[in-house]
């Protein structure tokens, strides 16, 4: 028997023995489902299975790139879901043991939820970042991968939220600037696109790789990957961040500097032509 919010009620595996919820010994991956298909599915499985392994977990052999798109869409297709979704898939080693994991199995959960937007625009004109200090995110391979200890990213969501912010960037331990709370930073000097490299502790994203790639095909732009500090904000031409659910949301003002948005605009416009295309 368990107490789940005050109701005495049988126990449940999956609340009280998950190693996800008990020790955050899990990771993850959220993806996007466009007309019955997951955007950039290749780049989602290999950086799954990159993450599983930096965390030693034991990879199933039938968990093959198929298996993966398979398990997703049918589940996307029970709930008349393919148009259009958010998908999440969570991987977590089977019940047992305390820190030291007695089966190195793992299980799989899989959740989708409906989007509003088939392709990606920008949801809001106006948007405004601040850093967050509180805490910080330490340099290291845990920190470029989706596990399922996000406790920097909710905080730092609470303390946006709190004061009026659209979102936060956050800092390592040489305080350089390196990603927002919900994906990757690029910022612009001139024609300069620059975009911290994974070293200094950002998330690998999905998006972050496709928006490097696109903006390589600019011949107008030098991208380059590279420390940014908070003094940089304070002279970039652009801010903008990215993920695979949004897509391309550029930051209009940090303190009293605003931003243009004429380059994320124009990636945004030819993300949405590869996807097409695709």
């Amino acid at each position: 028997m368990i107490n789940f919010n005050g109701t005495i009620a049988s126990e449940d595996n999956l609340l009280t023995n998950n190693r996800g919820l008990l020790y955050g010994d899990s990771v993850f991956e959220t993806l996007k489902i466009l007309d019955g298909k997951i955007l950039f599915a290749e780049d989602h499985y290999f950086r799954l299975m990159a993450s599983m392994r930096i965390v030693r977990m034991e990879i199933p052999m039938n968990f093959t790139m198929e298996y993966f798109e398979e398990q997703i869409l049918s589940l996307a297709k029970a709930q008349n879901l393919e148009n259009s979704s958010r998908a999440r898939v969570t991987i977590f080693r089977k019940e047992g043991g305390l820190y030291l994991p007695t089966d190195k199995n793992i299980s799989f959960l899989i959740s989708v939820s409906p989007l509003e937007n088939t392709v990606y625009n920008i949801e809001k004109d106006f948007y405004e970042v601040e850093l967050y200090k509180d805490f910080i995110v330490t340099k290291h391979l845990l920190s470029t991968i989706k596990s399922s200890n996000r406790m920097i990213n909710v905080t730092g969501s609470i303390f946006a939220d709190e004061n009026g912010y659209d979102n936060c960037l956050l800092i390592n331990d040489d305080k350089n600037v390196i990603e927002a709370l919900n994906g990757n930073l690029f910022m612009l000097m001139g024609n300069k696109l620059i975009t911290p490299p994974i070293s200094e502790g950002c998330l690998n994203g999905v998006m972050r790789k496709q928006v490097l790639a696109l903006a390589r095909k600019i011949e107008s732009l030098e991208v380059v990957e590279e420390p940014i500090s908070p003094f940089d904000l304070q002279k970039a031409d652009e801010l903008f961040v990215t993920n695979v659910i949004k897509g391309i949301q550029p930051v209009t003002k940090y303190r009293k500097k605003e931003y243009e948005t004429k380059v994320s605009k124009d990636l945004l416009l030819r993300l949405n032509a590869q996807i097409r295309f695709n």
